[in-house]
C-alpha cells in the first residue's frame, strides 16, 4: 500500500499554460512532489523559465518548452520534447485556456473561434496525443471553471467552451480506462491571477470573495492541491469527476 499518495517521486508530468498563475503553481506544486516537468509556455520564455529555476531549486527537473495548443503540431511537439527528454510521460494537465467577457450579440466570429481553438481544440489535441502516448496508469487533468454552473451575463462563450471540456472529459474517461489511466475536471472559483484580476476594481474582488463560504477568493496554491491529488497514487480509483475547486461558491 503506498504510504505517501502524494508522492509522485519518478513521474513525468507536461503541464500546458505552466509559465504563470495556476499552471505555475501546478508544475511547481507537481514538482515539489517529486515529478519531472515539462513547462509549457505560448510566448513567455522568461516566464517559463523561472518556473523551471524554481523546480531545479525545489530538488526536481524541469524543461520549457514552447508551444501554442491551438496547433495540433505544437501539441505534438509538446509531448516530443517530454518523452525525448524524460524518457515517457505519465502526467497531463490541460491547464491552458483564455476567457472572454462579453455579451453573446457583441463577440466577433474571430473572437469565439480563438477561444474555441484554444479551450476546445488545444484540449482536444493533447487528449488526442495522451490517447496513444501517455504511460499506462497516468493521470490526466482538465480544466473548467466554476462559471458552468451558474448563469453570469458575458459568459455565455466562456462556459460553452468550458462545457465542452466537460463532456470530453467524461467520454475520454471511459475510453482510456482500460489503460489504468485517469481523466477528471478541475473547476476552480474565483482565483487570484493575473488573467483574473485583470480589468476588476477591488469591489469587484471582495464582492466576489463574499460568495465563498471562507469569504476569500482562491490563490493558484490552492488548486495545486487538487490537482496534486488526482494525479497522484491516492486517486486511482477517481475518474470521469469534475473537481469544484470553488470555496463553495456555487
Amino acid at each position: 500500500m503506498n504510504t505517501q499518495p502524494f508522492s509522485l517521486q519518478g513521474k513525468i508530468a507536461l503541464v500546458t499554460g505552466s509559465s504563470r498563475g495556476i499552471g505555475a503553481a501546478i508544475a511547481r506544486r507537481l514538482g515539489a512532489a517529486g515529478a519531472k516537468i515539462a513547462v509549457n509556455y505560448a510566448g513567455n520564455r522568461a516566464a517559463a523559465d523561472e518556473v523551471v529555476a524554481a523546480i531545479a531549486a525545489g530538488g526536481s527537473e524541469a524543461i520549457a518548452v514552447q508551444g501554442d495548443v491551438a496547433k495540433a503540431a505544437d501539441v505534438r511537439a509538446m509531448f516530443d520534447a517530454a518523452i525525448e527528454r524524460f524518457g515517457r510521460a505519465d502526467i497531463l494537465v490541460n491547464n491552458a485556456g483564455i476567457i472572454l467577457y462579453k455579451k453573446l450579440a457583441e463577440i466577433t466570429d474571430e473572437e469565439f473561434d480563438r477561444l474555441f481553438d484554444i479551450n476546445v481544440k488545444g484540449t482536444f489535441y493533447a487528449l488526442r496525443e495522451a490517447a496513444t502516448r501517455l504511460a499506462d496508469g497516468g493521470r490526466i487533468v482538465n480544466f473548467s471553471s466554476t462559471t458552468t454552473r451558474m448563469m453570469l451575463p458575458t459568459y455565455g462563450a466562456y462556459v460553452a467552451s468550458k462545457g465542452a471540456v466537460e463532456q470530453m472529459s467524461r467520454v475520454f474517461a471511459k475510453e482510456m480506462g482500460p489503460r489504468g489511466i485517469t481523466v477528471n475536471v478541475v473547476s476552480p472559483g474565483p482565483v487570484r491571477t493575473d488573467l483574473f484580476m485583470t480589468g476588476k476594481s477591488e469591489e469587484t474582488v471582495q464582492r466576489m470573495a463574499a460568495l465563498s463560504a471562507f469569504n476569500r477568493i482562491g490563490e493558484p496554491d490552492d488548486i495545486a492541491e487538487v490537482v496534486a491529488f488526482l494525479v497522484s497514487d491516492g486517486a486511482a480509483w477517481v475518474s470521469g469527476q469534475n473537481v469544484g475547486a470553488n470555496g463553495a461558491v456555487a
